[in-house]
């Protein structure tokens, strides 16, 4: 994707300064002390078939049908096309819930697409990450994916190497020994090869300290920044967005999507005030609120989720959606008799 160069708006609701040295948690690098951002490494391969027609969106399932925005969702998810949504998932902190994000949003939108969608383990850590949260059914990795990179030439080549998930989302999963992670720069070529068959790919990434996490958010047609709903984390994630337009990153600033995993019952008074304020400058912020069935590590059944929480995740889509390129939206699915097509039920954020 291409770039052009914007700079920080006034009012933002993100503070001007850096903190001390408790700040963004972010150690320092020399990318943030230029002004020119990174290539494109992650820009699809040329040979996909550009001229596909736009499909059908597929039936709406009925627990689905009355959530606000759904519609959308479904009609928007049907006119992504090959070589469109590349969906990066990253943030400031360890341990604020990007692969249950990564793993159920993702689910989501293999539900809604009718082409494939793919989620990447790009944390290139051999613990944590998407295996979690996914039902193994190989022992397939990154690694084995990256060593056959040339020969990946059909969508079938990618078969074995994926697991299937909830919502029939493919997954690759991370290489779980350490001597054996493959690099990013190792993995690029794989992931821009697969966003010539897939309709959107979404990337499971490190925190955005690490250099080619910030690469990945300037190649993202969505970058989507998760925080924990504390005031620290949420400060933090205020923090980056400034790091990131000073170092010439102030697309992903303006475009980027915070979504605030909530990991109990009680979300405390000061973080809701900071979530207003970042909301008041501008900036983009959805949550999800607490549910059990997130809170543990294990595989994402979307069937499991309370209704409340799908209603979050639908939204969250809706928003990640509206920021990925796709073909006019064809006429939306509707149910033939009982009239269970209406949007009715709102999110409370």
């Amino acid at each position: 994707m291409s770039r052009g160069p914007i700079t920080q708006k006034a009012g933002s609701g993100v503070p001007q300064t850096m903190p001390g040295p408790a700040g963004a948690n972010l150690p320092a690098s020399p990318l943030w002390d230029v002004a020119t951002p990174p290539v494109d490494v992650l820009a699809p391969e040329h040979g996909s078939d550009a001229a596909l027609p736009p499909l059908a969106s597929r039936p709406i399932p009925r627990a689905l049908r009355r959530m606000a925005g759904v519609h959308t969702v479904f009609g928007r998810a049907a006119g992504l096309m090959p070589n469109g949504a590349l969906i990066c998932v990253s943030g400031t902190d360890g341990g604020t819930g990007r692969s249950t994000l990564t793993a159920a949003l993702g689910g989501l939108l293999a539900t809604a697409a009718p082409r494939p969608v793919l989620a990447v383990d790009a944390t290139m850590r051999p613990w944590g990450g998407l295996a979690h949260r996914v039902t193994l059914h190989s022992q397939a990795t990154t690694t084995d994916a990256a060593e056959q990179a040339d020969q990946l030439t059909t969508p079938e080549d990618f078969i074995p190497l994926v697991q299937r998930a909830s919502g029939g989302l493919d997954v690759l999963l991370g290489e779980r020994e350490l001597a054996a992670t493959p690099s990013f720069h190792a993995l690029a070529p794989v992931i821009a090869r697969a966003r010539r068959w897939y309709s959107a790919t979404l990337l499971d990434l490190p925190t955005a300290d690490v250099e080619w996490a910030r690469a990945a958010l300037w190649s993202a047609t969505a970058p989507v920044l998760v925080a924990r709903a504390t005031a620290d984390s949420l400060r933090h994630v205020q923090h980056l967005l400034v790091r990131l337009a000073d170092a010439g990153f102030g697309e992903v600033t303006a475009t980027a999507l915070v979504v605030v995993m909530t990991t109990s019952p009680r979300v405390d008074r000061e973080a809701l005030a900071i979530t207003r304020a970042m909301r008041a400058g501008g900036t983009e912020v959805l949550r999800i609120p607490y549910d059990p069935h997130l809170a543990h590590p294990e595989p994402i059944d979307l069937s499991a989720l309370r209704r409340r929480t799908t209603g979050a995740l639908v939204q969250v889509a809706a928003a990640v959606l509206a920021r990925c390129p796709a073909v006019l939206e064809p006429p939306i699915w509707q149910p033939s008799d009982d009239g269970d097509g209406a949007d009715v039920t709102g999110v409370a954020t």
